[in-house]
């Protein structure tokens, strides 16, 4: 009866360390830290809505849109996405006053997608000192990508810099006598063009810049601008601008009768942001350089990636532009945040997240073939490579190879 008893106690016993057992670790499991649970991710999102650049609203859109489809899905390892995105107006110290609100306020796990260079100047070191991870910054500034300085930190899009040594070399080979003048935004964004610019350029910088001419965001227009570049004589119109003042640049070349090679950046060649309401007429032959698909190119129409964005579209939002880059930029970069999110599993920290975030090598579908999301610990610049595309007819068509962050062509 005793030994019974005795073989009863220790299975019993047994029984319910091994229940112990198993609930911590089921516990031990789930790791968060503030704006995760069990039930939801809360995500915080920053960018103009209002304001000069209210044009790039469409990213934080597109983002909102993408997050509720993720949610009509299931969500993230059975977690729900909580959205948040604020207005700033492009407005450096309204970006602050937002970026408090989410971390201290609304205690979101991060920050996603704030656009812009000035802004996320702004609150870099607060949310670094914070520890707050500010993931797949909406701007091309080569400040991104400091792991060692700024480690919560990280850009998505390739920098400014590669793309404008890739316009420098663009024009060593088809123009090497050119005469450049270049219209840019005189902030760190239109500086970082500049210096890659230069660097693309190398000896011969000195002499083929004719002029630099900078504008301010909170300008009405660049008419004055464009009039002193003109002055210079250049042939060729570097246009670091955004889509507002692109437009403006071009209605107002036609007006001049001035017909300089015209070259705008990847983030003002929006067709229905920039070409359209400056005419299409009126953009033909213009250069840029492009990183994503278009979805409006005929050559995509069977891709299975494009194939699923366009079901997207359709179903969360139809009143997009479907010829706007910035709306597939901010698809990939949304199909980025959540292939990080579920390589976090049930270790929902900060730390973690920006763990996840350094450890990616995947195909997010909308770039161009060959092109890759790859982060590392030290390689906070996810996309390196970029390809030169040319405005004929009613889209733009690609030429030449694809180009590596070392103006290789890429293999």
């Amino acid at each position: 009866m005793i030994a019974e008893f005795r073989r009863f106690a220790i299975a019993a016993l047994a029984s319910l360390l091994g229940l112990v057992a198993q609930t911590a670790t089921m516990y031990g499991e789930s790791k968060y830290d503030p704006g995760a649970s069990d039930a939801q991710i809360k995500i915080g999102n920053i960018v103009p809505y209002s304001g000069p650049a209210s044009t790039f609203s469409v990213i934080g859109k597109t983002e909102a849109a993408f997050f509720q489809m993720i949610n009509d899905q299931g969500g993230i390892n059975g977690r729900k996405i909580n959205f948040i995105s604020y207005d700033d107006g492009y407005s450096p110290p309204k970006t602050v006053e937002q970026a408090r609100r989410l971390v201290e306020s609304d205690e979101v796990l991060l920050l996603f997608s704030v656009l812009g260079t000035a802004p996320n100047s702004a609150i870099q070191k607060y949310v670094n000192s914070r520890k707050i991870p500010n993931l797949f910054v909406a701007s091309g500034a080569e400040k991104w990508s400091d792991p060692k300085n700024f480690p919560w930190t990280m850009g998505w899009q390739p920098s400014y810099q590669i793309e404008g040594r890739i316009y420098a070399k663009y024009l060593l080979e088809n123009y090497p006598n050119a005469k450049i003048g270049v219209l840019f935004q005189n902030d760190d964004s239109g500086k970082d063009y500049l210096i890659g610019l230069r660097e693309g350029l190398g000896d011969k910088a000195k002499s083929s810049i004719v002029a630099e001419v900078g504008y301010e965001i909170s300008s009405p227009t660049v008419e004055s601008q464009l009039q002193q570049i003109k002055a210079y004589g250049p042939d060729v119109l570097i246009d670091v601008s955004a889509p507002k003042f692109t437009a403006q640049v071009i209605r107002r070349l036609v007006e001049l009768n001035w017909k300089p090679l015209h070259i705008v950046v990847g983030n003002s060649r929006s067709l229905g942001g920039v070409i359209k309401p400056a005419g299409i007429e009126n953009s033909q032959g213009i250069i840029s350089a492009v990183y994503t698909k278009d979805a409006l190119d005929p050559q995509w129409k069977s891709d299975p990636a494009m194939v699923e964005w366009n079901a997207f579209m359709d179903k969360y939002f139809p009143d997009g532009d479907r010829g706007d880059a910035s709306i597939v930029a901010a698809y990939g970069r949304s199909k980025t945040l959540v292939q990080v999110l579920k390589q976090c599993g049930d270790n929902l920290t900060r730390e973690n997240v920006m763990k996840q975030a350094a450890n990616l090598d995947i195909d997010v579908g909308v770039l161009l073939p060959g092109i890759r999301v790859k982060t590392s610990p030290s390689n906070f610049s996810p996309i390196q490579q970029f390809r030169m595309v040319r405005f004929m007819g009613e889209k733009w068509e690609a030429f030449g190879e694809l180009l590596s962050a070392d103006l290789s062509a890429a293999k």
